[in-house]
Formats: C-alpha cells, sequence, structure tokens
C-alpha cells in the first residue's frame, strides 16, 4: 500500500477518521449550517454548535439518516472541507470506509462514490463491513473466532452483526438510536407536562439519568417552553419519567437481539454465549445499558472504554495489518465483487 491510507467511519452524527501516515485518528460532527436554505454557512463542529441555537435563517441540517446518505451533495461537501483544513490529505491517497452490511448496494455504491468521486481524488477506495471493523476494534481475533456479536448502538441506528471466522453471518440494522429515545424522551415530557424541551436537553436527561444506575427519586430542572404559558420556563423532570420514554426503543432493541441469537447457527450460538456480547457505538456509554441488556437477553454484555471509536480502530488495526486488509476489503470494482457473482 503506497503512499498514505485512510479509515473512515461516517456515522449519523459524527465522521471519525483514521490518517496511516500520522498514525492518529480523529473526528468531527457530522453536520451542515444552511443559510436560507441554499447557502453553506458552516460545516462541522462549528456548524453544531449552532444546533438549536442559530436563529431561524439558519438551519443545521445532518447529510447522513438511518445509517446511510441521505444528502449526497451535502455530505460530499462536508467531506470536502473537512480534508480541506490543514488535515488536508494527499491527493492520490487510498481510503478504507466502515459501512452498514444491511443495506442496499445502490446504498453502499453512495458511499464509494462520496469518497472516489471527492476533491481527495481517491486513488483507490475499498469497503468494509463496519460490524467486522467494530469487533476488531474491540480486540477480537474476527478471523479464529468461531462465534461474535457485536452491538453497535449509535446515534441514529443500531447495527446487529453476527460473525465467524472472519465472515458476516447474519446483519440487521434496527432504525433506532440515541435520536429515537431523545425522541421519546421530548415526547414524553410534552404530554405528560405541557412542557417543551429541545433535543440537546433531552440528550443531556438520557446521559445524566441513564437506565438503571441512579436512584428513582432523582430529577433535573432544565429549561424549556410552558405550552400552556407559551413563554419560557424550567421544569423539573424526573429520572423516572424519562426512563419510562427509554422504554420502548430498548426493549424493541432487545427483542431484536434476543430474535438474531434464536436464529443464529448452533454452533456459531454456542460460541457466542460462552465469550458473550460486544457492545460498541455512541450509546453504549449509556448509563446501565450493558445492565439491561444482559438481564434482557440472559448473555454476558462486554463494552470497553470510548466505545463509539471502535470501528475506526478496527480501520486501523486492518490498514496496518496486510492480513486482515487483503482478507476483509473489497472493491466494488472487482471483477469477483462479492454481490454481482
Amino acid at each position: 500500500m503506497a503512499g498514505n491510507v485512510y479509515g473512515l467511519d461516517l456515522g449519523t452524527y459524527e465522521i471519525k477518521i483514521f490518517d496511516k501516515k500520522k498514525n492518529r485518528i480523529w473526528w468531527e460532527k457530522d453536520a451542515i449550517a444552511m443559510k436560507n436554505k441554499k447557502y453553506i454557512f458552516a460545516a462541522g463542529n462549528n456548524a453544531y454548535s449552532m444546533y438549536e441555537k442559530a436563529p431561524e435563517d439558519i438551519r443545521v441540517v445532518f447529510p447522513m439518516k438511518n445509517g446511510v446518505i441521505a444528502h449526497f451533495d451535502d455530505m460530499q461537501y462536508l467531506l470536502g472541507s473537512l480534508l480541506g483544513t490543514d488535515r488536508r490529505p494527499a491527493w492520490g491517497s487510498q481510503y478504507v470506509i466502515a459501512v452498514p452490511t444491511d443495506v442496499t448496494e445502490v446504498e453502499k455504491k453512495a458511499f464509494y462514490d462520496l469518497v472516489f468521486h471527492s476533491e481527495a481524488k481517491a486513488k483507490s477506495v475499498r469497503i468494509v463491513e463496519r460490524g467486522l471493523a467494530d469487533a476488531i476494534g474491540f480486540g477480537m481475533d474476527v478471523l479464529s473466532e468461531k462465534g461474535l456479536f457485536v452491538a453497535n448502538f449509535g446515534g441514529g441506528t443500531t447495527e446487529l452483526s453476527v460473525l465467524s471466522l472472519g465472515g458476516m453471518v447474519m446483519n440487521r440494522l434496527l432504525k433506532t438510536g440515541g435520536e429515537d429515545f431523545d425522541q421519546a424522551i421530548t415526547g414524553l415530557v410534552r404530554h405528560t407536562q405541557d412542557f417543551l424541551i429541545g433535543t440537546l436537553t433531552a440528550e443531556r436527561l438520557r446521559r445524566e439519568f441513564g437506565v438503571f444506575e441512579q436512584s428513582t427519586g432523582s430529577s433535573i430542572r432544565v429549561s424549556g417552553r410552558n405550552l400552556v404559558t407559551g413563554v419560557p420556563a424550567q421544569a423539573e423532570i424526573s429520572i423516572s419519567l424519562v426512563r419510562a420514554a427509554m422504554k420502548d426503543p430498548l426493549e424493541e432493541c432487545a427483542h431484536a437481539i434476543r430474535s438474531m441469537l434464536e436464529r443464529t447457527p448452533p454452533d456459531v450460538r454456542r460460541a457466542i454465549e460462552g465469550k458473550g456480547i460486544c457492545l460498541t457505538g455512541g450509546m453504549a456509554n449509556l448509563k446501565g445499558l450493558s445492565t439491561y441488556l444482559q438481564e434482557s437477553i440472559g448473555l454476558r454484555v462486554m463494552t470497553v472504554s470510548e466505545p463509539q471509536l471502535c470501528a475506526v480502530r478496527g480501520l486501523q488495526k486492518i490498514i496496518l495489518d496486510r492480513d486482515y486488509y487483503k482478507r476483509l476489503t473489497y472493491s466494488m470494482l472487482d471483477e469477483d465483487y462479492r454481490w454481482l457473482r
């Protein structure tokens, strides 16, 4: 692999990049601020800092939705903007992108085209399933393990992957992520207290209270708008209300994991039962989530520090390990591209 190589993990709310030449990982918010619905005002962290704070003529948008590219032109501009800083990659570099498996071929090709036709002038673009990158970043030897279950709880989706001996046995992408938890909290607060809070406030409540780890009598005072009087106000939001709001999306995710385990081949399932479930993604930091899943599913649930970086750290190991690179990545231009056989 001559020249520099970059690993890209394009998430719903963050873009994470591994730079081989500098051997470092950096990330930026996956957001664009639009002025008057047609002019790009800011991108990345600068755009996200305006979220729910900008005037009416500036709207912050997220080009990714449900794990795939929803606004291709915006996403391409954002990527070009990030690569156009002082961290700009040299033209002709190679790229490895982590993508969900359980999406259409058109959506996979969009990831490929996004980078190949960007300002970076990529020499080559290769694809790897995010579940494999996650497991490698978690510290697993995916080429020798007979059964691994990876649950990536992200901001926009939850991706479930069953792996065996370096291959993908099953994969499912749930359109349930951190934003759904926040919307559920916002909706229940509005319904029960006639009080409107923003997405960032709902996210704060989710992070502070978690699932299991605090007393049921706790509460947090937050700012919002009283829907009866129509004026800004403050209100006490209890932990019991927040956990009630998160109950349905949590159960949906647990049910999906149980369902996938039931459909897993017996030999692979036995290996998973012996090792447990690998919990990754930004939502893996939610207090008590691993305990909830462990009690709901009946299997050990493991996580690591900074689980949101598992996929990009997996890309780092894949790029630095020639055997991983050769066996786990592929180009959509290859004659033996697996989905075109």
